[in-house]
């Protein structure tokens, strides 16, 4: 098989080659934002912070503000901030910010601004047992002490619910909050003031919406620092649905700073777990989601990293073949390639992105998305190893393998009879986007190279047709469209040679793929795909029938959790 390889060549030399031919492509659309990945969650051990939740930072990381009830307070909750002297040094204990922002009520959920120089709080100090106003107070430069707090006017607070939790935008003029006032949508909404420049007074403020707002409770609520993101999270219970248990923190976007805010998505189960998960805030460089939890028994700050899909065909590494992909989708809103400004993309696929994919070509890199490999690189036994962290799975009959004849490293060589992988791997089709890819050589007319048990009744997801092409049995969840076969490519996939093929999930539409080239898709969007959650078959029908068992080598089975396009 022929090689592909793209020298490494210096960053300005790979923009300057990608903005010609891309420039000949014309391609334009209208802005989406890349997916946002998630590594693994750890708790966040700071000195003195205990168990406060971190509620801003400052623009440039030097200060890390909460609130907290300390012996060195004024009364109940005090706004306290740390301080560093660089990016890297160690954070200083606790400072109280002292008695002109802070009084003998509750003063909590401060946010600053972009210049450091507006900090924004709630506070109780109107000396209502529940009610909450918003609260600002200044400071000339970033060296001076505060001013005292003033009320930021009725024109926000509204006398008779509670106005709280602010976050002024990185521009200064969107001011937002949970407030309980009437007219919203259910217990607690996201609210949005508005003025035209930083001198201006705020507009009065307008409720985000049934888009955003439920009839459930949000709040905590957090602006990514380009103002594109919106994070929070429901409160009380009963809880907003597609959560994963108690409270759950959630994301909506937004294509640009004045368009509206688009549905919110949970943020899955890597950030939010049966217990309580909120106060999401972002770090400056986007690259670390700090949140409040009590999935270890007591409430605890926690960070999980946000990591880019570099890896766009799936191949387990950053390389010229990605590089192709982001060329041929330049200037598109393409959400794959959109990976730049790091990590939420903005709306095209420009030099911002290969800008971040510099940092990765050449290496091995490992996709979050992808939950199963099995290499099938072992020499014996009955084991096939899922290296990415899974069950294992188990080879039946005479199969045999082939550590030196795999198209990436060994292979498993079946016998078309009885050989097959048990992979013993869980997996609901319905529940979102996935993949699944392998390389094949040889193969026959109905045979099948991957299934889904499914339970009682399963499918074939990757087999033959009729003619040696590739087709799936997937079905829609209305039944309609079962089988997708090729109708775009006449490729042979039977004839001997080495084939990597694929199907991919979008969410609305089936790809089918042979060796990077898109050889099948539905016709039109489909509501969904059969729902159930089963086990895997590699090399053999869901129903273990004669004639389905594959006869050939099969190598380097991968399931993503997203939509890969090889």
């Amino acid at each position: 098989m022929k090689s592909f390889y793209i020298p490494i060549l210096p960053i300005h030399v790979l923009a300057m080659l990608l903005i010609g031919l891309c420039l000949l492509l014309g391609l334009d659309a209208s802005p989406a934002y890349a997916d946002f990945t998630f590594g693994e969650p750890v708790n966040v051990v700071i000195p003195g912070l205990n168990y406060d939740p971190i509620e801003c930072f400052s623009c440039d990381g030097l200060e890390m503000f909460t609130s907290s009830i300390r012996p060195d307070g004024y009364g109940s909750y005090d706004i306290y901030v740390l301080r560093r002297d660089s990016k890297d040094a160690e954070w200083r204990p606790p400072e109280n910010l002292g008695p002109a922002v802070n009084s003998q009520y509750e003063d909590t959920f401060s946010c600053i601004s972009d210049d450091g120089l507006v900090l924004y709080f709630s506070s109780k100090r109107i000396g209502e047992v529940w009610f909450y106003d918003i609260y600002m107070t200044t400071r000339a430069t970033r060296n001076d002490p505060w001013n005292q707090a003033v009320n930021i006017g009725p024109n926000i607070n509204n006398p008779s619910y509670t106005d709280g939790e602010p976050w002024i935008s990185p521009d200064g003029l969107e001011l937002y909050f949970e407030s309980y006032r009437p007219g919203g949508y259910g217990l607690s909404d996201i609210y949005v003031a508005r003025r035209p420049t930083t001198s201006d007074p705020w507009d009065a403020p307008i409720n985000l919406g049934p888009l955003v707002n439920s009839a459930y409770t949000e709040q905590w609520l957090s602006l990514s620092p380009d103002g594109l993101l919106l994070f929070f999270n429901d409160v009380d219970a009963p809880y907003r649905p597609g959560g994963y248990g108690s409270n759950d923190i959630w994301m909506a976007r937004r294509a640009s700073l004045s368009a509206p805010w688009q549905a919110p998505v949970n943020l899955g189960p890597k950030v939010n777990s049966p217990l309580y998960d909120g106060v999401p805030r972002l770090s400056r460089d986007g690259r670390t989601l700090y949140f409040w939890t009590s999935r270890s028994g007591g409430y605890e700050n926690w960070q999980v990293p946000i990591l880019p899909i570099c890896d766009f065909n799936g191949d387990g590494q950053a390389n010229g073949k990605d590089l192709l992909c982001m060329t041929y989708n330049w200037g598109t809103n393409d959400p794959l390639c959109d990976i730049g400004p790091f990590p939420w993309g903005d709306g095209t696929v420009d030099l911002q992105d290969v800008i971040v994919l510099a940092e990765y070509i050449g290496k091995e890199v490992i996709d979050p998305a992808l939950i199963a490999h099995w290499k099938l690189d072992e020499s014996e036994g009955t084991a096939a190893v899922n290296s990415a962290g899974g069950k294992d799975a188990f080879v039946l009959g005479d199969a045999v393998w082939q550590p030196e004849g795999g198209q990436v490293g060994g292979a498993l060589q079946l016998d078309g009879v009885d050989d097959c992988v048990v992979t013993g791997f869980d997996l609901d089709l319905s529940e979102g986007p996935f993949s699944v890819l392998a390389w094949i050589k040889g193969g026959a007319p109905g045979q099948v190279v991957i299934s889904h048990t499914k339970g009682i009744v399963g499918t074939n997801c990757l087999m033959v047709d009729a003619e040696g092409r590739l087709m799936t049995e997937l079905g829609s969840s209305n039944g309609v469209n079962s089988i997708l076969l090729s109708q775009l490519s006449q490729k042979i996939i039977t004839n001997g040679q080495w084939h990597r093929i694929g199907l991919a999930w979008d969410g609305s539409y089936r790809h089918l793929y042979v060796d990077g080239e898109e050889v099948a898709i539905d016709d039109g969007p489909l509501p969904g795909l059969e729902s159930g959650k089963g086990g895997m078959y590699i090399g053999a029908g869901e129903s273990l029938e004669d004639g389905t068992f594959f006869s050939g080598l099969i190598d380097d089975v991968r399931i993503y959790s997203r939509a890969v396009h090889p």
